[in-house]
C-alpha cells in the first residue's frame, strides 16, 4: 500500500488514525477473497476491538506492506493479528497488534455465528 501524502500530520508522519484505516483497507481486500464475503442481508461483521502498538513513525513517501493472520477463531468472532511494515524490508516494523471481528445478526444487532466461508478462510 503506497502512503499518501494526505495521512502526514503535522510531525510530517502518518497520524496514528490512518493506522486503522490501513488496516481496514486490508481487512475489506482479504474479505474480497473470501467466497461469500461473510455478508448478506442477514448477517456483517463490526469491529468490536483494536489494540495496536505503535512501534516506530511511518514517513513519507513510503509503501508499507500489511499482514494478516487469525490469532483466534471464535463461535461468533475472529482476531485478526496485523503486522505493518516496510515494504521493502519486513524486518522494519510500524505497527503490530490485533482487532476482532463479531459478525451480528443485522436485525437484532446481537452476535450471530460465523459464517462457514469465514470460517473455512481462517482456517489453517
Amino acid at each position: 500500500m503506497t502512503v499518501r501524502w494526505r495521512d502526514l500530520d503535522a510531525f510530517n508522519h502518518v497520524n496514528n488514525s490512518k493506522y486503522l484505516s490501513y488496516l481496514e483497507e486490508a481487512r475489506l481486500r482479504w474479505m474480497l477473497g473470501v467466497p461469500g464475503q461473510g455478508l448478506d442481508d442477514d448477517v456483517a461483521p463490526v469491529v468490536a476491538a483494536a489494540h495496536l502498538n505503535y512501534k516506530r513513525p511511518i514517513e513519507w513517501p513510503a509503501e508499507i506492506a500489511i499482514e494478516l493472520f487469525v490469532e483466534r477463531l471464535g463461535n461468533t468472532s475472529v482476531s485478526i493479528g496485523h503486522r505493518i511494515a516496510a515494504a521493502a524490508d519486513r524486518d522494519t516494523l510500524y505497527c503490530d497488534g490485533y482487532v476482532v471481528m463479531v459478525w451480528i445478526d443485522r436485525e437484532t444487532g446481537q452476535a450471530a455465528p460465523l459464517p462457514e466461508a469465514v470460517r473455512e478462510a481462517c482456517s489453517p
